[in-house]
């Protein structure tokens, strides 16, 4: 398999992990008693830790040291892929009349390719 497939192969894996540590750790603490808000945060928190441990020494391949400059570019895409999906999601669900969970599936396949994966290839794990 080409490299540029495996890259973008594991990545879309990694990415899918991430989500599920971000979902699962949502519900976990919502159910616990935690405010959705401090739920919510720490659950993305954590999703973006897989994301970019995984990425960086699976996904890239990444041999360089781990600096807070790496770490400071990547919350910065982490933070653009947030704003980006939320527009794609507003959009789509009162715009397109999408239901919620198909906006969540539409926008996540579109900013990922689009913006996300591509981003960390040329910014975060060059």
């Amino acid at each position: 398999m080409p490299e540029r497939t495996r890259r973008f192969l594991s990545a879309t894996l990694v990415g899918l992990a991430a989500t599920v540590v971000d979902v699962a750790l949502l519900t976990l603490l919502y159910q616990l008693g935690i405010v959705v808000g401090a739920a919510a945060f720490t659950g993305s928190l954590a999703g973006a830790v897989v994301g970019f441990v995984a990425n960086k020494y699976w996904s890239f391949r990444d041999p360089r040291p781990l600096t807070l400059r790496q770490i400071a570019i990547y919350a910065a895409v982490s933070i653009g892929t947030a704003l980006i999906t939320a527009t794609v999601m507003h959009l789509a669900c009162d715009r397109g009349h999408l239901p919620y969970l198909a906006a969540k599936v539409v926008s996540a396949v579109l900013v990922f390719a689009c913006w996300t994966y591509p981003a960390q290839r040329r910014l975060v794990f060059v």
